[in-house]
């Protein structure tokens, strides 16, 4: 994974969004922000891995996609991911956005900020999300754990694909990842991009994880963030200076 792109640990910057604060500023402009879905977009929910583990009888410290990926038949492979999609579509019944959530897409689509999702979930309750509670926004591309060609995160190829199709020329480096766990701290941080870590109840841990960048506690912090120039708080070795 680290042999597709390897980033360095330093500290990682964006010009601000606001159109005064773009004009005076000579940091690296944004081009786009990808987003994780459940525990980001969504509020967590984390009991379904356990139903997940239960229904496949596995161990908890056993990841739930490796384990399908390993089975030994294609037959038994989509008997166990046919499981799992059943306890997802139960799941999206009881989704409920994160706090700011509206506010934040709002923001960005007035600044002509890109969107992308990058999640290791299935499309249907990806798409029954945005339909109930973004239905005027637009995210594009959209990679799912059915995304032929690219394996899920931490593995960084999502957001690789991501920034291929919208054009930029150095992978990840123009972009943020925002998630709420280490795939998705550990993906982005891979591709070259900045990374945006939504705190919850569960993942404090990951605050100073070398693959982060920035902590959040409700999506709609991005706003002053962004409009007054992204700052990550890691220092990094040889953190170049913007003024």
């Amino acid at each position: 994974m680290a042999s597709l792109y390897s980033s360095s640990l330093r500290q990682r910057r964006f010009a601000p969004l606001s159109a005064e604060g773009r004009e005076s500023s000579n940091a690296p402009l944004l081009k786009g922000i990808v987003f994780d879905v459940d525990g980001t977009l969504c509020l967590p929910q984390n009991y379904m891995f356990g139903q997940m583990r239960e229904a496949l009888g596995i161990d908890k410290k056993v990841d739930i996609l490796h384990h399908i990926s390993r089975l030994p038949t294609p037959e038994a492979q989509l008997e166990a991911a046919d499981k799992i999609k059943a306890i997802e579509r139960e799941a999206m019944r009881h989704q409920e956005p994160q706090p700011g959530l509206v506010e934040l897409m709002d923001y960005l689509q007035e600044r002509q900020i890109k969107r992308a999702l990058c999640t290791r979930n299935f499309e249907t309750p990806v798409r029954h999300l945005l339909g109930n509670h973004l239905p005027a926004h637009v995210f594009l591309p959209i990679i799912t754990r059915e995304t032929p060609g690219l394996l899920p995160k931490p593995d960084p190829a999502g957001i690789l694909h991501i920034a291929n199709e919208w054009g930029l020329q150095n992978q990840g480096e123009n972009l943020i990842m925002v998630g709420d766990s280490i795939d998705d701290m550990t993906a982005g941080h891979t591709a070259g991009a900045a990374t945006v870590l939504l705190l919850n109840d569960h993942n404090g841990h990951l605050k100073e994880h070398g693959h982060t960048d920035l902590c959040i506690e409700r999506l709609d912090e991005l706003i002053g963030i962004l409009d007054g120039g992204f700052v990550g708080h890691r220092e990094g070795d040889k953190a170049p200076t913007y003024e």
